[in-house]
């Protein structure tokens, strides 16, 4: 189980970060320089140096997002320009990519940076600039809101790429085009000119990813704990029924990938905080804003609750929570995390996306006049109707759990320091069951590269709690307006 520092502020982390980031530059332009557009888009390490996985090409707004990050950090405006240069160059495909529910990812990584550094002042304001950028945000979330398929309680989700039977729990980032679509007023469009509301279909997939991805422990099959995620829900696409759970990248579809619990943590709190610059008004034809935010609290704080009680001592987890070489681990959530072992991989990209996700829950809970921590039960506590609700301290709880894993991310063995490495984070895996992340000489499983995502999120986390620090503007995918 997580041990949470109850003493750590983000200024204490501001050393770490600063050392991150001198640790990050070299590796960026690194990449910049070998991953060219003719070698395709990096996706995780291989001793170190960065290497394709043609798939979806889901990890390319990290790659050119990464520098608009580092740029952001430092002011260093080499990063500026490699960031935004590839941006226009090459990333208009994923803006119309109809096959694909990494719009989240691809295109508010890399336009939504450009546009919310233009409207905090910290790059020149042109305006024809400006309407460049939000027209891709604008299309890339209708585009997103097109990939749609109904369930037969009346909502609907963003289909992943597996095709209209299935929902993923990953697309919940991916509410992220939507969200910044429609708050530039946008819309799709269907047949006969129907006009379909982005900021409907949002709320539809928050709810069905809440109601068929998180389990609350209230007995909807035998293996519901109360914040077990699953990577991947199945509907019979003729009716819209409920299959069963499923999984591509986890052991099961009864155990818990820890990345897709991370995509869980990261994503409801971060469209809490985008609810939160909406009127009551416009939330009030779905629902009103105390039952949309009342599930979107309830999925985010159930699923960060798993998240510390089933994590090594130092907040990195196992790569699933399931998976069959933990029994040979012994009590391995009761001491840190072990990433050079015979038997499991950890995943710390996992963590990277947890880690952000807690400080903005927590922040989002204290806001609304939760309790400091305080050393009594802090766990989510089961009402007398059978649902679980946050305990008046989870606040401060999760802020401070996700100050405690970042710290553990920033140091060694999970920073990676050595120039010659082109990863930032180490010790991430891609896709256990398939087989594709590298396994040392000498070493059984993955550990020692990196992946594009994990590096991402951990500059992302780490600006976030660099700002806190600081106390400058928070940072958030929407920006400012």
């Amino acid at each position: 189980m997580l041990q949470i520092d109850q003493n750590l502020t983000p200024a204490d982390l501001k050393p770490a970060i600063e050392r991150m980031w001198e640790a990050s530059a070299g590796k960026i332009l690194s990449i910049e320089d070998t991953c060219t557009a003719e070698v395709g888009t990096p996706v995780f390490t291989v001793d170190g140096k960065y290497t394709t996985q043609g798939w979806t090409e889901w990890t390319q707004g990290f790659q050119f997002g990464a520098a608009l990050l580092q740029f952001d950090a430092t002011g260093d405006d080499r990063f500026l320009h490699v960031g935004r240069d590839n941006t226009i160059r090459r990333m208009a495909p994923h803006v119309t990519h109809i096959g694909v529910h990494d719009h989240g990812f691809n295109n508010v990584s890399t336009y939504g940076n450009l546009r919310r550094l233009m409207l905090e002042g910290r790059i020149p304001h042109d305006p024809r600039e400006l309407d460049f950028y939000e027209l891709a945000l604008k299309a890339s979330g209708a585009v997103q809101a097109s990939r749609w398929g109904c369930t037969s309680d009346g909502d609907g989700y963003i289909c992943s790429f597996n095709g209209p039977h299935s929902l993923f729990c990953d697309t919940i980032r991916s509410l992220r085009s939507l969200a910044v679509s429609h708050q530039l007023g946008h819309q799709l469009q269907g047949e006969n000119d129907r006009r379909i509301n982005l900021l409907d279909r949002l709320l539809q997939h928050a709810r069905s990813t809440a109601r068929y991805n998180v389990y609350y422990g209230e007995g909807r099959d035998a293996y519901d704990v109360p914040g077990r995620v699953a990577h991947e829900s199945i509907f019979n696409t003729v009716d819209g029924r409920y299959r069963c759970p499923s999984t591509q990248q986890g052991y099961s579809p009864l155990t818990t990938w820890t990345r897709g619990l991370g995509w869980i943590i990261a994503g409801y709190p971060e469209q809490l905080e985008w609810l939160e610059t909406r009127p009551d008004e416009e939330l009030a034809a779905f629902g009103g804003r105390e039952e949309i935010e009342a599930i979107m609290v309830r999925a985010a704080t159930v699923a960060c609750d798993f998240y510390i009680e089933n994590t090594p001592t130092d907040g990195v987890p196992y790569w699933d929570t399931g998976a069959p070489g933990l029994v040979h681990l012994g009590d391995y959530l009761g001491r840190p995390s072990e990433p050079i072992n015979p038997y499991e991989p950890v995943d710390s990209s996992a963590a990277a996306i947890a880690a952000q996700g807690l400080v903005r829950l927590g922040r989002y809970l204290r806001k609304r006049g939760q309790a400091p921590f305080s050393n009594q039960d802090t766990s989510s506590q089961a009402e007398p109707d059978g649902k679980t609700r946050p305990s008046p301290f989870s606040g401060e709880r999760f802020f401070q759990a996700g100050l405690t894993v970042l710290r553990t991310l920033l140091a060694e063995p999970y920073l990676s320091v050595e120039a010659a490495h082109q990863g930032l984070l180490l010790h991430t895996v891609y896709h256990r069951p398939r087989g594709w992340d590298h396994v040392p000489e000498g070493q059984s499983i993955p550990c020692g590269e990196s992946a594009m995502w994990g590096d991402y999120h951990l500059r992302e986390a780490a600006l976030l709690v660099e700002r806190l620090a600081d106390e400058g503007p928070y940072y958030t995918f929407f920006g400012p307006g």
